[in-house]
């Protein structure tokens, strides 16, 4: 029986993106999985498997694919798999990356410039989706594993804040996904309660609003 142990923080999308791969694989029926949510780590999330530690969610989400083949996450054709990878970079450093420094900044000038690079970025995704249901295809991948934080905390972020930068009238084909992403079986296995983050997110960012 292998160990497995997942240490995070509840509220972070990083260590939900690792529990949502652990979960497509079905290990909690294959091994030893034990999930610890608490905010004493320094560094979420830390994967512990049979002794070994990782960090960084991506890197993680690699090692669980590659280690268990089964329900596959990224593609197996090597261009393929190599442009999994670049999306999933680019929504981890532009996309989540400008979100993070939208959600801080205090400036409004400089605030409407990051709000308007996060546009372009989603734009972007849209145009990547290609009328598909996920990233992936018809199934969640690797892309859609990163843009959780999308997929989820965003709709929230924008409830506390006020802040109107992905709607459907603006962005119907990547609102279309939220959807999907969020009514997967899995999927709504590892996120938050709405309430519990709405609550923890309010408290963080002082319910500022912001009208874009």
């Amino acid at each position: 029986m292998e160990e497995v142990k997942l240490l995070g923080w509840w509220v972070s999308p990083f260590s939900r993106r690792v529990e949502l791969a652990l979960k497509l694989k079905d290990l909690a029926h294959k091994s030893q999985l034990l999930l610890e949510y608490n905010p004493v780590h320094k560094k979420v999330p830390v994967l512990v498997h049979n002794g070994k530690t990782m960090a960084e969610s991506l890197v993680i989400l690699e090692y669980i694919d590659e280690t268990w083949p089964n329900n596959p996450i990224l593609p197996r054709n090597p261009y393929d798999k190599a442009m999994a990878r670049f999306w999933a970079q680019f929504i981890e450093e532009k996309c989540n990356g400008g979100l993070w420094k939208i959600m801080w900044c205090k400036d409004e000038e400089e605030r409407g410039k990051l709000v308007e690079e996060a546009s372009q970025c989603f734009i972007t995704l849209e145009g990547e989706l290609k009328g598909n249901k996920f990233f992936g295809g018809e199934e969640i991948g690797m892309v859609d594993i990163a843009a959780n934080f999308i997929g989820y905390w965003l709709g929230v972020v924008q409830e506390v804040s006020g802040m109107e930068l992905v709607t459907r009238d603006k962005f119907p084909v990547l609102c279309k996904w939220m959807d999907e992403f969020v009514e997967h079986s899995v999927v709504k296995e590892t996120l938050p309660p709405r309430d519990e983050l709405h609550a923890e997110f309010e408290a963080r960012l002082g319910a500022p609003s912001w009208k874009y």
